[in-house]
């Protein structure tokens, strides 16, 4: 059984027992448990299901492994012979999280 999920404007296929890196959700720490009920997609044995655009009554719980910060990222933008240059870094923040159970 597998399912395709969407959380934090992308769509994730998902096993039973996966872990995947995801956007941060507020309000979950690390080794609580996460509900994602935003499923598009559940094959089960063959029988497959699909949302418009989300499945009722459908939904996967996983448990929140870590919590972190990416790798820094430079974003460098100059215009040449002009002087103009700026140099800006980001890390985006996720979550590693081990789907437990696909409730469908």
């Amino acid at each position: 059984m597998y399912a395709v999920i969407e959380t934090g404007g992308k769509q994730y296929l998902l096993e039973n027992g996966d872990l995947f890196d995801h956007e941060l959700i507020d309000g979950v720490a690390a080794g609580e448990t996460v509900t994602f009920d935003k499923v598009l997609l559940v094959v089960d044995d063959g029988e497959v299901q699909v949302g418009t655009p989300y499945l009722d009554g459908v939904k996967l719980v996983g448990e929140v492994h870590e919590q972190g910060r990416g790798d820094k990222v430079i974003v460098y933008k100059y215009k040449s012979k002009k002087g103009y240059r700026r140099k800006q870094g980001h890390r985006q923040s996720y979550m590693k999280t081990k789907i437990t159970a696909i409730e469908a």
